[in-house]
């Protein structure tokens, strides 16, 4: 994770993140990507890095490595928030930014404690104007709906001055999108892809949490989530392979290992299905994040990643991906908001599911829910 992070918190904590990042562009790419890439690469590592923020500093080696990563976080939330700074962010032009000021958004709910609280007030005043400038940005009726409403749901909690309408929409819609098993539609229809992961349920479950701990709001939908999440988490558990591969299926796979979001966040919150261990769960992604982030040219010289699923592989980027983008990478790393004495680190290694059957072990039998 730090290795993913350094450069992007390093560079926009000294204002050098648009003069230092390289834009990487897929062959189809719509446009230069210049104006939105900076802040996706920013939303979106400090989405994944937040939990891990959220443990805090202190005296072992790690919470010193925390402190010098909060320092940096909040150095660039003022930079990338401050008009007059050289990376201030384009929260209003185009579509995308409604996109990563959801991410940023996201970061603010799972890390208050390092992320907000300790932010000067004209910091703070020019954050909620940047996330309220990204309404002027109507969203697609699709899983887009969800990132209008997790900056609702930021306001709700930062601010008090939610559009009510932007968010209850996204919510009631999703609500109809429901499949079943765990699945929601991107929109009305199927997609085989991993955005129940990327973005649907993990928002969904933020946007619920934020609501019942501001005014206990939408409680039972808060469970009825939870609960089809646990079950998506499940199956997200089987896709892994014996060897930490996983099926190459939809759009968005230059997001790598952030597929797995859902799983991480369901291993987080402590709300893994009965069937599924923490040390299953802390063996699949250990073996799969290790493998992709080992593949040759994963990063660049200068220590940015690139485009690709496994190493260096831009024509799998869709028209929308850039060097930016690939930063989705990090939300698999929210299981790390786990503290160092938990359970999930302590207990010894457990085969996953898919590495027990195709090595003749037994497997509890997989059940659908409504």
């Amino acid at each position: 994770m730090v290795k993913i992070g350094d450069p992007v918190l390093n560079a926009l904590s000294k204002n050098q993140l648009k003069a230092q990042m390289p834009v990487e562009k897929s062959p189809g790419a719509w446009d230069d990507r210049t104006h939105v890439t900076h802040l996706e690469a920013f939303g979106r590592l400090l989405s994944g890095m937040a939990p891990w923020l959220e443990l805090g500093p202190d005296e072992t080696t790690e919470g010193k490595l925390r402190a010098k990563y909060i320092a940096l976080a909040q150095k660039s939330i003022h930079n990338a928030t401050d008009p007059n700074a050289a990376d201030f962010m384009n929260f209003v032009k185009g579509g995308q930014p409604l996109v990563d000021a959801a991410f940023f958004a996201q970061a603010l709910l799972r890390a208050p404690k390092q992320l907000w609280e300790p932010l000067d007030t004209t910091t703070k005043e020019n954050v909620i104007k940047a996330l309220k400038s990204s309404r002027v940005i109507k969203p697609y009726e699709s899983n887009w709906l969800l990132f209008a409403g997790m900056v609702e749901a930021a306001i709700i909690k930062f601010d008090k001055d939610e559009d009510k309408e932007r968010l209850n929409y996204a919510l009631d819609q999703h609500k109809k999108w429901y499949l079943g098993d765990g699945m929601y539609g991107d929109g009305p229809d199927f997609h085989w892809d991993y955005y129940n992961s990327f973005v649907i349920h993990p928002m969904q479950l933020d946007i619920f949490k934020t609501l019942n701990e501001q005014n206990g709001q939408r409680k039972d939908e808060f469970k009825t989530e939870l609960d089809r999440a646990r079950r998506y988490a499940a199956i997200q558990e089987r896709l892994i392979s014996p060897d930490g591969t996983y099926p190459p299926i939809g759009r968005s796979l230059a997001y790598r290992f952030g597929a797995f979001q859902l799983l991480s966040q369901i291993a987080l919150w402590k709300e893994l299905p009965k069937e599924v261990s923490l040390a299953q769960v802390r063996s699949a992604l250990y073996t799969m994040v290790h493998r992709q982030i080992n593949a040759p040219e994963t990063f660049d010289k200068n220590g940015w990643l690139q485009i690709g699923l496994y190493g260096h592989q831009p024509n799998i980027g869709e028209g929308y991906i850039s060097t930016g983008s690939l930063y989705l990478c990090a939300e698999a790393f929210l299981v790390l908001g786990l503290p160092v004495n938990d359970a999930f680190w302590s207990e010894g290694y457990q085969p996953w599911t898919q590495k027990k059957i195709w090595s003749g072990q037994q497997i509890p039998i997989d059940h659908a829910i409504k």
